[in-house]
């Protein structure tokens, strides 16, 4: 396989948005900026605009499990899980990230109990990254808060994970609003093509898994400690 096929991998897109389709969504126009690097490289690339679908509150993988009406997050799950990389986007909103995002980011925090074959947590081997888009300040904010929660949940950070563009502080354009200069803003095309372009060298330097070794929550369970010593018992 060629350094520039990523055909071996899968994505997957989850967007934040406040607007069901066919709404046109700003975020969507970013995505499909990276989303395009990704298919030209032979990625299969799954976008997901979760405003869309009926996913539940909750942080337990099967909300009517848990009292819900209905949850489409166990089904959108299949399609996050064989992913090899993992974006959240989203649009900014009083300098946060939006009421959807923080949904899918609790979902997503839901299957974290999940172990994989080596007895890992389950996201060990997906790489992530994050897209933003606003008219106000806060990208930096919005990011830190997602690149948090996906590391934390096991997934792996390459370098330069995040890109977003916003306009003048607002109320202003928005990133395909006519004249916004979204679209042809150099700082933003940029920072997403190098995010990109890392999330799949990692993706590839990983091979959908990390190393094992002194990670396995199923054999610290057992009772080994991975050359922990705790003070208590020391001589």
């Amino acid at each position: 396989m060629s350094d520039d096929d990523f055909s071996d991998l899968r994505a997957v897109y989850l967007n934040g948005t406040l607007k069901p389709s066919p709404t046109p969504s700003h975020t969507d126009g970013l995505v499909e900026v990276s989303a395009a690097i990704m298919r030209k490289h032979g990625v299969h690339v799954d976008v997901i605009r979760a405003v869309d679908h009926d996913i539940a509150p909750g942080v337990y993988p099967d909300m009517t499990e848990h009292g819900a009406a209905s949850d489409a997050w166990p089904e959108l799950w299949k399609t996050v899980k064989a992913a090899h990389i993992i974006v959240l986007a989203g649009p900014i909103w009083l300098g946060d990230n939006s009421s959807v995002t923080k949904r899918v980011v609790e979902r997503l925090y839901a299957m974290s109990g999940e172990l994989n074959d080596a007895g890992q947590y389950g996201y060990y081997g997906k790489v992530a990254g994050c897209l933003v888009t606003g008219n106000e300040d806060g990208i930096k904010h919005c990011a830190m808060n997602l690149l948090y929660s996906l590391q934390h949940l096991g997934c792996t950070i390459p370098p330069n994970a995040d890109a977003g563009w916003i306009g003048e502080a607002g109320p202003g354009p928005s990133y395909l609003d006519e004249g916004s200069g979204g679209p042809e803003n150099d700082f933003t095309n940029r920072n997403t093509t190098f995010m990109t372009w890392n999330l799949m060298h990692a993706a590839r330097l990983l091979g959908g898994a990390f190393p094992v070794g002194g990670n396995s929550r199923k054999e610290w369970d057992a009772g080994a400690r991975f050359d922990f010593e705790n003070p208590e018992y020391r001589a």
